[in-house]
């Protein structure tokens, strides 16, 4: 079977998923059909409906769309069949029935932006930035029944820098993503494929040769995206890149008579990375020191951090120094 003649369905909802469907689609691979989210209900009153970023290249190349609310829904599911799909392929899009996955007779296959079996979940893109690692990559594998458990086909490793951050580190992996779909389908096609259990790629500690913890990746909430400026500086930089530009690390501002206004922090740098006894960088974990025009220096608890851009709630992000035009007095304030 060549890949003109290979039918595929493609599963996906964000700018994520794109890139590999773009890939299948400029490369003549026979996508047969796109299922996407329903349409998101947008605006002041819901009244305006937002098609996912999929539904809106798929559309735009001719391709049908299916956007079922219950995967397990028996008229989805017969449309589904009906496309006589010889693979399926998933990329950023939800949780799948085993009646959905099963489905084609050669399986379901899933492209995950991390390096499996570390970061299974829903954001793990953010929480290795979050954690500091020094590299991340994506994976490719057949579904199973438990989320992100399945058989690995193949991996790409991708380095992640000091300063890099979650727009950086998705926008290199979306790319490496597309390429590794395309290995993975001409691998399938010919018959090259050969998958390894994720048991198989638990890395063991170089000295008592114990498996190394798994990372888990949970989805971000209000609750797990607020700053805790109990850690130290270098933790929390590594935390706010981790999260920026969405959904963005948060705290509270509050000013001397108690007053209290959300603020999203974007881009920091470690000014001190750890305590020091000179009167000069003396700070306490929340404190803030600026000189009003263009610092702001915040204490943590090892170390003092420097923030580089933010956004009050309900206004712009800006940087520091245009922020400070009006709000130079923050010497009085604390963040918690």
């Amino acid at each position: 079977m060549n890949k003109s003649s290979f039918r595929i369905i493609f599963m996906g909802t964000p700018d994520f998923a794109v890139a590999s469907l773009k890939a299948l689609v400029e490369n003549q691979y026979n996508v047969v059909a796109v299922v996407t989210m329903p349409d998101k209900p947008m605006g002041r009153h819901g009244s305006v409906l937002q098609p996912s970023a999929v539904k809106q290249y798929a559309v735009s190349v001719g391709l049908p769309v299916l956007q079922p609310e219950k995967l397990k829904d028996e008229v989805f599911l017969e449309e589904l069949r009906s496309y006589q799909a010889d693979l399926q392929i998933v990329v950023a899009f939800r949780m799948l029935p085993e009646v959905v996955w099963n489905m084609p007779p050669q399986g379901t296959f899933n492209l995950h932006a991390s390096l499996l079996p570390q970061y299974r979940g829903a954001a793990p893109i953010n929480w290795a930035i979050i954690n500091g690692e020094k590299e991340t990559g994506v994976t490719t594998f057949f579904l199973q029944q438990e989320i992100d458990t399945g058989a690995i086909i193949h991996q790409e490793r991708l380095p992640i820098g000091p300063e890099d951050d979650a727009e950086v580190v998705h926008d290199s992996l979306m790319a490496m993503g597309a390429d590794l779909v395309l290995r993975t389908v001409d691998d399938i096609l010919s018959e090259n494929v050969h998958p390894i259990s994720q048991d198989e790629y638990v890395a063991k500690d170089a000295v008592s040769l114990n498996p190394v913890p798994l990372k888990p990746a949970p989805k971000l909430i209000r609750e797990n995206t607020r700053i805790d400026w109990q850690q130290s500086a270098a933790a929390i930089h590594d935390f706010i890149r981790g999260l920026s530009p969405y959904p963005a690390a948060w705290t509270t501002l509050v000013s001397p008579d108690g007053a209290e206004t959300a603020l999203k922090l974007f881009e920091s740098r470690v000014v001190v990375s750890s305590p020091v006894t000179s009167d000069e960088f003396v700070l306490s974990p929340g404190e803030i020191d600026t000189d009003g025009k263009t610092y702001i220096h915040i204490g943590t608890r090892a170390g003092i951090l420097s923030v580089l851009s933010l956004q009050l709630a309900g206004k712009k992000r800006m940087p520091i120094a245009d922020f400070l035009r009006g709000h130079a007095q923050l010497n009085q304030c604390m963040v918690v």
